[in-house]
């Protein structure tokens, strides 16, 4: 038999010495591997509990915390609506309102308004407060003088304008400054008797006046009514009394109506005496008072 080859036993040898060490070399990247997911899970768990700490300490007030801590903007925005949530839950559990919402179906706060009757010439808590107070004017003493006798009784100027309750539908009105207030509905030819009527009402009594010339200083009583009359176009020029007993239609108008007989004339416009024997009293023609027809003829216009 032969010897044994040391070079090959020596071979043999480290190839049996290599072989352990040459099989984990295949299996050496995922052990590198496996070590990174350790550490991977372990900084995961880290950065867990980083949070868990931020968020505990973002509850009780340690805003500033969290931050210096490195709490990122995403984890301040998840602490917030985790907050708004559990308040909200809360809310829905106990029937109240969160914090800074305002509830619509609250009843309304009583009123606290103090009622302050302020002296005059006092300073109020309201002068106080907008800087001490404030130095008396002279028209803070509103005292007036004593009366020395009993107040007169007051009554209606004669130049003071008519009041509405003197107005009517169908009736005119002689005011106290002596000229006549024409009703509310009555024809224009009425109205225009009732304006030239006031243009001489208080002018003076002048026989034969409004008889050559209607424009006069003067005038009877034939030429007032004539004067009336012809500014309204209902007669054709003056006429005395006598003339006047056959002018127009027989009988009272429903406007208009004219007396007259030899010695005297009037007329009735709208329910008021135009009369010159009513300046004695009043001191214009305008009356409200009627009188005694009897002994004259009435006339009137036609239509009116």
């Amino acid at each position: 038999m032969s010897s044994p080859d040391p070079t090959a036993s020596a071979r043999d040898h480290a190839a049996d010495e290599l072989a352990p060490a040459a099989a984990p070399g295949p299996t050496a990247p995922s052990s590198r591997r496996s070590r990174r997911r350790r550490l991977a899970v372990l900084a995961m768990i880290v950065s867990a509990v980083a949070l868990v700490v931020a968020l505990a300490a973002g509850r009780s007030g340690g805003g500033s915390d969290a931050r210096a801590s490195g709490t990122s903007v995403a984890s301040q925005a998840a602490a917030a609506a985790e907050t708004r949530g559990s308040g909200a839950a809360a809310a829905a559990q106990t029937g109240s309102t969160p914090a800074g919402e305002v509830d619509p179906l609250a009843p309304l706060p009583k009123s606290r308004a103090k009622v302050v009757s302020p002296v005059a010439g006092e300073a109020t808590e309201t002068d106080t407060a907008a800087g001490g107070s404030r130095a008396a004017s002279p028209q803070d003493d509103l005292s007036l003088p004593t009366p020395k006798g009993p107040a007169t009784k007051t009554s209606r100027s004669q130049t003071q304008a008519p009041a509405v309750r003197d107005l009517s539908v169908d009736q005119a009105t002689a005011l106290p400054n002596g000229v006549a207030l024409p009703p509310l509905e009555a024809p224009e030819s009425v109205l225009q008797v009732i304006r030239a009527g006031n243009t001489i009402a208080r002018t003076p009594y002048k026989w034969g006046g409004g008889h050559g010339s209607f424009k006069d200083n003067g005038y009877d009583c034939s030429g007032s009514v004539s004067f009336a009359l012809f500014s309204a176009g209902l007669i054709e020029g003056s006429r005395t009394s006598g003339g006047l007993m056959s002018w127009g239609q027989p009988g009272k108008g429903r406007w208009i109506t004219v007396y007259a007989n030899g010695g005297h004339t009037f007329m009735e416009v709208a329910g008021i005496r135009f009369d010159t024997s009513g300046r004695q009293v009043t001191g214009s023609r305008w009356q409200n008072e009627f009188r005694s027809t009897a002994g004259f003829v009435a006339r009137h216009p036609a239509g009116l």
